[in-house]
């Protein structure tokens, strides 16, 4: 299933964005390996939907032989019959486990960024990101109302620290430019709070240094996706001690990862159950009633997705529903075959 879709995803990217890449002037080596990295991330984001076909394929094949009916004539139970998916199953569940954690992390990071330069560039550099409250460790915070990507230009810059509950300094610029990790400000305002007076110093220009990188202005969207299973919990741990609007969003990319072997399994196992039956209208009824299933969890998945990214419903609960939801019917769904 996946050498017969990826291609044809590989195909229509190309139709899609080779004038792009071609205004852009991208490299034969980024795009040879744009593509390798297109591959390990749609094949992880589609597997579910390529499993659950393949299996629903392969097991109808069995049916309209009638093979099963023999290997359930000869004595053979229906648990039986499935060890040996359950066993497939099993070497799925383990190589997307690896792959999600630690090999798809990686491959994400290369399409998103190549995509970012070549491709989505024009339309990326005349967006402003959203006021931006940012708290970067234990003393400080920062704000920037908003940011320019194309000049990495950030505006109405704030930076305060504390001592404690106590401001110590605030500094304000009009905007803040970023160039090889230098930091310039444009007319600059430090006030120093003192015990009887403040100290106000003012610059019209300043280039100074901060402990903070330019991600903590200007986040990416996808950052999460980047990060393998490690780097993800200290990610996620840093970006609660700053308070991050986003974290519901990181939370769920990270339960999402640890039930695609779960997925795996329930896919099995209402793929064999609907497809082990021998049926008047063939393979077809089968693939059609395994297609609408397919789409009713990615429908389930991406709903939920939605409630737990931008309405703060729990990214737990957001990953678990859908998990139980169909657990529940691929119990039902097998022993109604086994009957």
């Amino acid at each position: 299933m996946l050498v017969l879709f990826v291609p044809i995803g590989i195909m229509i990217d190309i139709s899609e964005n080779v004038d792009k890449m071609i205004e852009q002037q991208a490299p034969m080596s980024a795009i040879l390996w744009y593509y390798f990295h297109f591959t390990l991330h749609y094949a992880n984001l589609l597997f579910p939907f390529f499993l659950f076909l393949s299996i629903i394929w392969f097991t109808s094949k069995l049916a309209n032989n009638t093979e099963i009916i023999a290997i359930l004539s000869s004595g053979v139970s229906f648990m039986r019959f499935l060890r040996p998916y359950l066993i497939g199953a099993t070497l799925v569940a383990i190589v997307v486990f690896f792959m999600g954690m630690f090999i798809v992390p990686q491959a994400s990071k290369g399409y998103n960024e190549f995509r970012q330069v070549y491709i989505h560039k024009n339309r990326n550099n005349n967006k402003n990101n959203r006021a931006l409250f940012n708290q970067i460790n234990d003393n400080e915070i920062i704000y920037v109302r908003s940011f320019n990507k194309s000049n990495a230009t950030g505006y109405d810059f704030t930076l305060e620290h504390f001592d404690g509950n106590r401001m110590v300094y605030k500094i304000a610029a009009q905007s803040i430019k970023i160039k090889d990790s230098v930091y310039t400000l444009n007319n600059y305002v430090k006030r120093t709070i003192g015990e009887r007076e403040d100290i106000i110093e003012t610059k019209r220009k300043k280039d100074t240094l901060f402990e903070f990188k330019a991600e903590d202005l200007v986040p990416v969207s996808y950052v999460a996706d980047t990060k393998n299973l490690l780097e993800l919990n200290t990610f996620i741990e840093r970006e609660k001690l700053k308070g991050s609007a986003n974290i519901s969003m990181y939370q769920f990319n990270l339960y999402k990862r640890w039930s695609a072997p779960l997925t795996a399994f329930i896919l099995t196992l209402i793929a064999v159950a609907v497809s082990s039956m021998k049926r008047r209208g063939g393979m077809g009824i089968n693939l059609l009633f395994g297609v609408a299933v397919a789409f009713i969890f990615i429908f389930f998945d991406k709903v939920f997705g939605v409630l737990a990214e931008q309405s703060g419903f729990p990214p737990m609960l957001a990953v678990a529903i859908p998990i139980v939801f169909f657990g529940l019917l691929a119990v039902v769904l097998v022993r109604n075959a086994r009957r």
